[in-house]
């Protein structure tokens, strides 16, 4: 018997309440779509029956909307690395629709990959099967990781070819999101100086995610400095981990301060501030150890777009406060950073020489090639008196020796008792992350047919730091022979 498509109790806020934002549309119709993958608990979170959507691969795909559904494409621009395009727009997407869940929160449900737009700028507004699963794998990693993030609710196959340097299997990716709301979605309209729909946005994306600023006082400047945390806040968890987005443009930061598109994104392996993997970042402007600074640079650029609005009587004024904000951004995230590593090298208590027992780490770490997830681990143990772990690591072993003195003495004035700190620092400190080489691997498998690596890497992603029996190679970096690694947009 089977199962009846999922039947979905849509509330279009966006569609509603922001007409001349975006441009309805109907994606393309796909040959054969069928529904790949369906992630089970994201959809029981919303109240959606995992069969259900199983059966829903037209729906899925963009090729006939389901019942309730406004589908559009929404209008944002972009500094793209560094760049202005004044019109960009999901070229390759649709929000189909959004979707509360039993608490009463709003989510969207957007196709990535559902055919061009009025946005596609010549583009086929197709995607592959290996870039859909990419960002399926890495939005749960993340979730797992306990960093905010749009996750994929399905993956669904076209039945179709695509043209890319050969033809590819295309694909589409079904996820959530608190909201698409973009920096670039106000650049848009702050390029053509169209303050009225500016304020409407503003409006509208404090309502959706700080309703309690609706009635303060300068609720626009308050709402600038919520972004601001909250991207200090994202940004600093990326580098807690060793993720590197590695396309930091101003249409991939959200207002929500959640990850977006995770095209030629990567995790470190060995320690480098400047680890790069994008094959289109020739000078490295989105680094890791970059992505602090444009983060500020990027709500910077936000911070412009809401000035009209922050004092319409007296644009000095309006700069001033808003200069403010983002010149204080490397102050909120440094503190947040600084209290993440706190964590991750078992401290609980503040010390006035933490920051620099900190950089002394990194400083120690450079040009040592320390794989820098498998570091943080073994750090517990040497918080055990066993720092073997972490010294076989370092091809010079005088590098290190002095830090583990130094943090070992930092140790005795914190109040923890060690064993506790050691069980403390492996709830943060992951030892599975979606490592480059494995994660190729599931995506050339796949292209095959064969989802079992995939899958299995899957299922080790979403338990991060439990560490496991017979799972020792999803812990290891990437054996010598796999070369420098590169990403692509995957468009």
């Amino acid at each position: 018997m089977t199962t009846a498509a999922q039947k979905f109790d849509f509330d279009n806020s966006y569609a509603r309440d922001l007409a001349g934002f975006y441009a309805e549309w109907q994606g393309a119709v796909a040959p054969s779509p069928e529904v790949m993958l369906v992630n089970a608990d994201l959809a029981k979170s919303l109240d959606l029956d995992p069969d259900a959507l199983k059966s829903s691969a037209e729906a899925l795909s963009g090729s006939k909307a389901p019942e309730g559904a406004t589908p559009l494409a929404m209008a944002y621009a972009g500094h793209q690395f560094g760049g202005f395009s004044p019109q960009l727009g999901d070229g390759r997407a649709l929000l189909l629709g959004e979707i509360l869940d039993t608490d009463g929160n709003r989510f969207d449900l957007h196709l990535k990959g559902s055919g061009r737009t009025p946005f596609s700028r010549g583009g086929d507004g197709k995607a592959l099967l290996g870039p859909v699963l990419r960002e399926y794998l890495m939005g749960e990693a993340m979730h797992a990781l306990g960093i905010p993030t749009t996750r994929a609710l399905a993956a669904v196959t076209t039945g179709e070819s695509v043209h890319r340097e050969g033809t590819k299997k295309g694909a589409v990716l079904a996820r959530i999101a608190s909201s698409h709301l973009r920096v670039g979605t106000f650049q848009f309209f702050s390029a053509r100086q169209e303050w009225d729909k500016v304020r409407q946005l503003a409006n509208y994306a404090i309502a959706r995610h700080d309703p309690d600023l609706m009635e303060t006082e300068n609720k626009y400047l308050t709402f600038l400095t919520r972004v601001a945390d909250r991207q200090a806040a994202l940004v600093a968890n990326w580098l807690h981990v060793g993720f590197v987005h590695g396309v930091m443009n101003t249409d991939n930061v959200t207002i929500s301060g959640e990850t977006i598109d995770y095209g030629p994104c990567a995790f470190i392996d060995a320690y480098d501030p400047k680890s790069v993997f994008s094959s289109i970042d020739r000078n490295g402007r989105y680094a890791y150890g970059n992505q602090p600074v444009i983060a500020q640079w990027n709500l910077a650029r936000l911070a412009e777009t809401l000035l009209p609005l922050i004092d319409p009587e007296d644009d000095d004024n309006a700069v001033r406060l808003a200069t403010n904000v983002i010149e204080g951004f490397i102050g909120r995230y440094t503190a947040i950073w600084l209290q993440g590593m706190r964590a991750k090298i078992g401290l609980a208590s503040v010390a006035e020489e933490d920051a620099d027992l900190v950089n002394d780490l990194f400083t120690a770490m450079e040009g040592q090639e320390i794989d820098y997830t498998r570091f943080f681990r073994a750090l517990a143990q040497a918080a055990l008196a066993n720092p073997a772990p972490v010294t076989d690591m370092f091809k010079d072993k005088s590098a290190i020796t002095p830090w583990l003195s130094q943090w070992a003495e930092r140790l005795m004035r914190d109040p923890q008792e060690p064993a506790a700190r050691a069980a403390a620092m492996d709830k943060i400190n992951p030892i599975y992350i979606p490592r480059n080489h494995l994660v190729e691997e599931a995506l050339e498998a796949a292209e095959k047919d064969d989802m079992a690596p995939f899958n299995a890497l899957l299922d080790v992603l979403r338990d991060p730091f439990t560490k496991r029996d017979s799972l020792e190679k999803y812990a290891l970096p990437a054996p010598s022979d796999f070369g420098p690694f590169k990403t692509f947009c995957g468009t």
